[in-house]
């Protein structure tokens, strides 16, 4: 299980590598990768700046890793979230998560992108081309996500 909170980008494969190496009782890895987009709303999208408050931030990723780890056999994690400001094509977030099966490493980077997505403390702001749309809100769809995960 791994948490950073970095400024600077990440290479997907040398994640990969570095959390299966050696674990030959991996029979799955599923990533996913969030970027920046360049439209919202039919608006071009300049940039995001993206802020958290360190301390705060890190707690609640371990905590969503860890309770990942609690729910599915997993045999690593691995969660890269990156701040500052990005432009669209970044990358924004990695979840690794690997497993003997699939389904199980499936549905733990699912449950952590849900929880990423509404739980973790990262504000957002996009600048437009027609000036900046202000901090990003919180979606209901989002939040809808998370339901399926409660016991």
């Amino acid at each position: 299980m791994t948490v950073s909170l970095q400024e600077n980008d990440f290479d997907i494969a040398t994640e990969i590598d570095a959390l299966s190496s050696g674990d030959t009782g991996i029979g799955a890895v599923v990533t996913f990768t969030g970027l920046v987009r360049d439209m919202v709303d039919d608006e071009r999208i300049i940039d995001m700046t993206l802020e958290h408050y360190p301390a705060m931030a890190r707690t609640e990723l371990e905590r969503i890793e860890a309770e990942a780890n609690k729910r599915w056999p997993l045999n690593g994690t691995r969660i890269i979230h990156r701040f500052g400001t990005l432009i669209p094509g970044d990358r924004i977030v990695l979840v690794v998560t690997a497993s003997s099966h699939r389904q199980a490493a499936f549905e733990a980077a699912e449950f952590i992108m849900d929880f990423l997505k509404t739980r973790a403390p990262f504000w957002k702001k996009e600048k437009l081309e027609q000036g900046d749309s202000g901090w990003v809100e919180a979606k209901d769809k989002d939040d809808a996500a998370l339901e399926r995960w409660k016991r």
